[in-house]
């Protein structure tokens, strides 16, 4: 779950890169966090988080659910296509019992988990999950890997040179908004990841996640959940200042901090320059705004999907993904600060 819609608007406004025979702009992508970036970790895990069932995928290459919440591709996907990568980094669990393992992390991992919070203890209910206390220490294990293959200078180098992509928080927010003083908090996991080579991070801040179909269903008038919204603005402000801090405090820490929030709600009011007709109801689902349930093989879906904002109650869909990392790649100062992704690509 989650709406933290991360790195994804303006398409029309971004350059288009073609990176077929280039050398990529980063050596690997490391991608932590919940269903907005889950690629199929779950499919491993017993939990009643997973998009492995029709009609997750329908517009995937394959036509087949992967894990992705999504009709197709979503943002990780596109990031690394963004950066130049082959293939989008594969979940950690479909890895753990493969042999050369470092090689299968040359190009990074992704270690995102559906209904994975920042919490451990963030939505039980929905069963297994890896929150990111322990998607860290995943990473921790692929570092090791890295250094036993190529050694400690070589590997802290390539590191040095990737990306981090951490995006967490709705889950937490949907979970915490249940008692009575939510409070979110973001953990400094940043430093045990700094510990172990990271330097670039790309951070994006939560969306006005009170908008999602599966918020606006609980509004008689289909109004966006404002107290939702209102804690995803709290959050994004102490999130912002975490990094300002970190950045006085680590040497080489670099970071980029997306403005989510702005981005899709510039989306959904006005919806028409970016290809929109549909930003209350999600693609797929069941019941009022198909937003009763989510996806299932039972469910209804639309036809013109790039022009639904959502694809279930609570996932955008990959038109959406693809506005969104465009916008963010090559930002104004606006939507992404203090530098543009491709910016901090080039420290």
């Amino acid at each position: 779950m989650a709406c933290n819609i991360f790195l994804l608007v303006l398409a029309c406004c971004c350059l288009s890169f073609s990176f077929t025979g280039a050398q990529p702009l980063v050596p690997a992508v490391f991608l932590f966090g919940d269903s907005l970036f889950d690629v199929g970790n779950n499919n491993f895990l017993i939990s009643l988080a997973k998009a492995d069932l029709p009609h997750h995928g329908i517009d995937f290459p394959t036509k087949k659910p992967t894990g992705r919440f999504s009709n197709g591709k979503h943002s990780a996907d596109f990031i690394a296509e963004k950066v130049g990568l082959q293939t989008s980094p594969p979940p950690y669990l479909s890895l753990v019992f493969k042999k050369n393992k470092a090689s299968l992390f040359m190009n990074g991992v992704n270690f995102a988990s559906s209904a994975a919070g920042i919490f451990n203890e963030t939505l039980p209910q929905l069963g297994d999950k890896i929150p990111l206390s322990k998607q860290v220490e995943y990473y921790a294990t692929v570092y090791e890997e890295l250094v036993k293959e190529f050694g400690s200078s070589a590997a802290q180098h390539r590191l040095s040179k990737s990306l981090f992509v951490l995006e967490f928080g709705t889950t937490d927010l949907a979970s915490y908004a249940l008692t009575p003083e939510p409070q979110i908090k973001y953990t400094r996991q940043q430093y045990r990841l700094y510990n172990y080579g990271a330097r670039k991070f790309v951070l994006p801040g939560l969306g006005p996640v009170g908008c999602m179909p599966g918020q606006r269903v609980t509004s008689p008038t289909d109004d966006c959940n404002e107290e939702s919204n209102h804690w995803a603005v709290k959050y994004n402000e102490e999130l912002q200042l975490m990094l300002q801090e970190l950045k006085s405090e680590l040497h080489g820490f670099s970071y980029t901090y997306l403005d989510s929030y702005t981005v899709l709600q510039n989306i959904i009011q006005n919806p028409t320059p970016y290809g929109f007709t549909e930003v209350k109801a999600a693609c797929c689902g069941l019941g009022r705004l198909n937003a009763m349930n989510l996806c299932l093989p039972i469910s209804s879906y639309c036809s013109n999907r790039n022009e639904y904002v959502f694809w279930d109650m609570f996932h955008p869909s990959e038109a959406t993904a693809r506005i969104f990392v465009n916008t963010f790649f090559n930002s104004p100062s606006q939507y992404a600060f203090p530098i543009s992704v491709r910016q901090l690509i080039a420290i």
